[in-house]
């Protein structure tokens, strides 16, 4: 009886409970946004447990699989040889393409061969996209990155492939090597790779070969010019960005090695047909065609002309030694700090955005602003006086600027007529203005904002005889007219995707001006592996007073505030015809803007009323410094994260205060206080206000 009555009370204590679990249930009951949360978490924590069992794994040294299954290398060494099992079921090709452990895996391409590098084995036509910088050796067959072929025995390049523009491609292209049987090819491969890789990646690559492939080597890339970049709070994500990722293979680590990351295709570049075909006539005509084609490159804004630029470039370093580029656009210059027009001769191929290779032009003039507005007459002046140092001796690249409407098409008429081009190249996209098609008959019967429309002649020609003198031509052809023939247009449609809007457009490129100002500071620097030291550490020239002139091109400024202008301020280290050295004292002014050559660029860190001496920081040689005698500032100023991430004592920052007042002609935006990683981290972008329409 009392075990009956132990049982029931038993049985009511659970049934009691059950009934209290189930009023409970419907309390419990998610909704469908919770349960779609509590879904997601359980998910990245079974990924998470994943990515982490992973990792002890590969620190334990097991062999990965592209299927996911882990082997120990213990255990693989001791697995015992089996018979070859009975044949399987046919499966679907979905079935087939699934990763398996009991499958044939595919070979694997990419091998790590040490510390920083991996090697590359590309079949035939195939690609590697991929984000970060990289040094690219062709150790066998041929390969192509942005459109400049490199093969094997040529040194090696080194290749930035930013989040500011599009990724980068590796593509194996066929080689011009007279044909070979696969034994030849492979004891060709084993020569070229014994002196870069040991036996065991050796081996790895002969067994792996294939006829018509690639081996590339990727190898860490370290330059002071990118160190410096970085080191600038909110400047790292332009090389490498950190995503969540759980495709952690031997491939993935391997590239971390490298300083690189595997990206889709989609982010790639891609050209349009009409691209292409434009990109193959004009290579066809630089390398056939008698005489040196000059090329000028028209177009609105944001439709690939730089790309498509630095494409047809590489592209004819294929087959000719240099090509000539003459820079028109002020704002997003590609081989000098913005506000230049400048003629520079090419010889090394172009594998990254501008800030990754500033070079010193052959003649650059410091313009001053990054647009011609309000200015139009001395920009002619100016690219009439550069374009004077053209020899035409190699094929020349103009680059010209995106502001393609009312002043800014006529202006493009004016260097139609002042270039005389062979080639005009149009770009027109579905996002950009109408423009009308540059055809010679347009352009001779439209007038220009400083020329007019002159009446046709034989072959299409026109006689400008105000220009003649801007020509190197022999005494016999300077007696007779300057004939300038119809050039041929070609209309380009071109469907870049970008994300710049008519909103953030002009934050967008002022980024990428101060990056190119970044790309030239950090020519200060002494190469890798040397530490990197900060601006204001570094030792500046002493300049004095009565030693330069000085004039601010953008703005006038009263002769008492001119010392004011210059402290702090982006100068630019020109050369003019007049002697300076005859006045005592100082400062000297000049009362208006020198047509002069530019040498260089640099900040000028402080002035010495005492001494009457500039501080001058620049990396121009000094044997160059001895010829500058003028001083030119202008509205492109130092980037702002130069001046507010100083390192140093804490506390108040040189040149840097927050009773601004913006009242004040010029003030243009608020500096603050000094800004730190942790800072602008916390910081998070405007989020877009909407509004709702009404009637």
């Amino acid at each position: 009886m009392a075990d009956s009555l132990l049982l029931l009370r038993k049985r009511g204590s659970i049934r009691s409970t059950w009934m209290r679990a189930r009023k409970a249930r419907p309390q419990l009951i998610l909704s469908r946004r919770p349960r779609c949360r509590l879904r997601t978490l359980l998910r990245w924590c079974g990924r998470r447990r994943l990515r982490r069992r992973l990792l002890q794994a590969q620190a334990a040294g097991a062999d990965w699989r592209e299927g996911g299954c882990l082997v120990s290398s213990a255990a693989a060494a001791g697995r015992t040889k089996t018979a070859a099992p009975s044949a399987a079921p046919r499966r679907t090709p979905d079935e087939v393409s699934a990763p398996s452990c009991l499958t044939n895996l595919p070979v694997r391409l990419l091998r790590p061969v040490g510390p920083g590098r991996a090697l590359l084995l590309l079949p035939l036509e195939q690609c590697f996209t991929f984000s970060g910088i990289c040094r690219v050796t062709c150790l066998y067959g041929q390969v192509q990155v942005f459109g400049f072929t490199i093969s094997q025995g040529q040194p090696s390049r080194d290749v930035f492939s930013t989040y500011t523009h599009s990724r980068l491609t590796i593509r194996a292209v066929p080689s011009s090597m007279p044909e070979k049987s696969k034994k030849e090819m492979k004891r060709e491969a084993r020569t070229l790779l014994r002196s870069h890789l040991n036996q065991d990646d050796r081996c790895w690559v002969m067994k792996n070969f294939s006829p018509l492939c690639s081996i590339v080597l990727l190898e860490n890339l370290k330059t002071s010019t990118v160190n410096f970049i970085i080191s600038h709070p909110g400047l790292s994500y332009i090389f490498v960005q950190e995503t969540p990722t759980f495709q952690i293979n031997s491939e993935y680590f391997a590239l971390r090695s490298v300083g690189i990351k595997k990206e889709k295709k989609k982010n790639a570049l891609h050209f349009t047909e009409s691209v292409l075909s434009a990109l193959e006539e004009l290579v066809n005509d630089c390398c056939e065609v008698d005489g040196c084609p000059v090329i000028l490159i028209c177009g609105a804004q944001d439709v690939g002309k730089s790309t498509f630029n630095r494409y047809l470039i590489n592209q004819l370093l294929n087959s000719i030694s240099c090509v000539d580029y003459l820079e028109c656009d002020l704002g997003q210059t590609e081989f000098t700090p913005p506000g230049c027009i400048s003629l520079l001769n090419i010889t090394e191929p172009v594998l990254g955005p501008p800030f990754t290779h500033q070079r010193t032009p052959q003649k650059m003039v410091y313009y001053g602003k990054p647009t011609c507005k309000n200015d139009y007459e001395n920009y002619i002046e100016i690219i009439k006086y550069v374009f004077s140092s053209y020899k035409r001796e190699s094929p020349l690249i103009v680059n010209t600027m995106g502001w393609v409407t009312d002043k800014g098409l006529l202006l493009l008429i004016d260097l139609i007529r002042l270039l005389s081009p062979s080639h005009v190249v149009q770009f027109s996209s579905g996002r950009s203005k109408y423009m009308p098609n540059l055809t010679p008959d347009y352009v001779d019967d439209m007038d220009g904002l400083y020329t007019k429309s002159k009446s046709k002649i034989r072959h299409r020609g026109f006689h400008l005889p105000e220009f003649a003198e801007y020509f190197e031509f022999a005494d016999e052809e300077k007696e007779s007219p300057v004939l300038f023939t119809g050039h041929k247009l070609m209309c380009v449609k071109s469907d870049f995707a970008f994300r710049k809007t008519p909103r953030n457009r002009d934050s967008h490129n002022k980024i990428l001006r101060d990056l190119a100002v970044l790309g030239y500071l950090g020519q200060l620097h002494p190469p890798v592996p040397k530490p990197l030291y900060p601006l204001q550490s570094l030792t500046p020239y002493q300049v004095p007073f009565n030693a330069v002139a000085l004039r601010i091109t953008h703005a006038d400024v009263a002769p008492t505030h001119v010392l004011c202008a210059v402290n702090a301020s982006w100068v630019g280290l020109c050369r003019i015809l007049d002697d300076v050295r005859g006045h005592a004292h100082g400062p000297i002014l000049l009362a208006q803007t020198p047509i002069c050559d530019c040498l260089g660029f640099g900040i000028c860190r402080g002035i010495d009323m005492e001494k009457r001496l500039y501080h001058i920081l620049t990396p121009v040689p000094p044997e160059e410094l001895r010829n500058v005698n003028c001083l030119l500032v202008g509205a492109i100023s130092v980037p702002h994260c130069v001046l507010k991430n100083q390192h140093g004592p804490e506390g108040t920052i040189p040149y840097i205060t927050t009773d601004y007042n913006f009242k004040l002609p010029g003030a243009s935006g608020k500096i603050g206080l000094r800004e730190s990683e942790e800072t602008w981290k916390e910081k998070l972008p405007p989020r877009h206000k909407f509004y709702r329409k009404t009637n």
